[in-house]
């Protein structure tokens, strides 16, 4: 697929900006603030329907997205995203849990570069992965992000 053929645009959020690339088979990439991603910057009905999904998860009325994706990557990467993808609503898995349920127990790290690599935050929801002792994969902003929003959830679901 030609870059010609993406479509980027950045939409407000109760956290901060979050841009999404749409191609013409689905969401690309979900990204949070305002970065360019490939593509002519616009919105589109995809996009514009993949905000409203965004908006209504902020505000606690979606815990599931409907929107099709369309995320770059290896077969790897997208069985994991795909299995991520299952992870329900408020729950938390680790690297080693996908990595079972791939029937590949041993390439636990190779599923944690693959969850690292996740072009669709949020909506292929890599904030539900953790370590072994429950704290997010990651220290960095991302890692702090993503911590946010299991919390956000656990406390939504009441859990």
């Amino acid at each position: 697929m030609t870059h010609s053929m993406l479509s980027h645009y950045s939409y407000p959020t109760p956290h901060g900006s979050i841009t999404i690339c749409t191609s013409e088979r689905g969401v690309r990439a979900v990204a949070f603030g305002e970065v360019q991603l490939a593509g002519t910057r616009r919105p589109t009905e995809l996009s514009n329907r993949c905000a409203t999904e965004l908006l209504e998860y902020f505000a606690g009325k979606r815990t599931a997205f409907d929107v099709p994706l369309d995320p770059e990557g290896t077969e790897f990467q997208k069985s994991v995203w795909e299995t991520l993808s299952r992870v329900p609503f408020a729950t938390s898995v680790t690297s080693g849990d996908i990595a079972r349920d791939l029937g590949k127990p041993k390439s636990y790290r190779a599923v944690g570069a693959a969850v690292r690599e996740n072009p669709l935050a949020v909506i292929v929801p890599d904030h539900r992965v953790v370590r072994a002792n429950g704290r997010p994969i990651a220290a960095d902003a991302r890692g702090r992000i993503r911590e946010g929003l299991l919390h956000m959830e656990r406390e939504r679901a009441g859990a």
